[in-house]
């Protein structure tokens, strides 16, 4: 009969090979899953990551340009965001991932706009950061890749493709999601037709929206 000495080698000896046996990605750190208190504890006051935040978003006298006609228009809809490590910076801020993205507007005289998310967002570039700890304060900096659809009375839609990403930010949040801050947007963006990226045939010249998580 074996000595319980014996015994707790052998099984820590099993243990041991079994471990070796496993790719080297799966050997790593234990984290515990998104939403557990160990997670949120570890994060605070960042999002945990893994979650996947809906916000709502409210854009009132944006202003749109299409077919030399300017639109003064109210677009409305929302964002959903996923959070994620940010290798650059892991203890003071999250990338946000967008997961989702659509707003729309009438427009004056008849028709619509939409703007919506174009791509996967692949790599990600949006950002919400640490602006302080205590009270905690964020600043945050999205990017996305949208499309416009135009929808004219009597015309087929016309889709027309972001020449660069829309590019909106907010300082000196109180908490994320947003309660009804506002966000800017950082810069007037061309939309061109996919097959002649060269011309450009629609701008959206304000977009200054509110948001609030759901």
């Amino acid at each position: 009969m074996l000595s319980p000495r014996l015994v707790r080698a052998l099984a820590a000896g099993v243990a041991a090979v079994a471990l070796s046996a496993l790719p080297a990605a799966a050997v790593g750190p234990v984290t515990a899953p998104p939403g557990s208190a160990q997670t949120a504890a570890r994060s605070y006051p960042l999002p945990p990551i893994g979650a996947e935040v809906p916000s709502s978003m409210l854009a009132i006298k944006s202003l749109f340009e299409y077919g030399g006609t300017s639109y003064t228009v109210d677009f409305r809809g929302g964002i959903k965001q996923r959070v994620e490590v940010n290798p650059n910076d892991p203890v003071n801020s999250v990338r946000l991932r967008t997961v989702g993205f659509r707003v729309g507007a009438e427009l004056p005289g008849g028709g619509s706009v939409t703007l919506e998310q174009s791509d996967v967002d692949f790599d990600p570039k949006s950002v919400l950061r640490l602006a302080s700890r205590f009270p905690p304060a964020y600043d945050e900096n999205d990017v996305i890749l949208v499309s416009a659809t135009v929808e004219l009375p009597g015309r087929e839609p016309v889709v027309l493709t972001g020449v660069e990403p829309l590019r909106l930010s907010a300082t000196g949040l109180s908490q994320y999601p947003a309660k009804g801050d506002p966000y800017l947007m950082d810069r007037v963006l061309d939309f061109a037709h996919p097959d002649r990226p060269g011309t450009h045939a629609a701008r959206l010249v304000t977009f200054d929206s509110k948001r609030a998580g759901l």
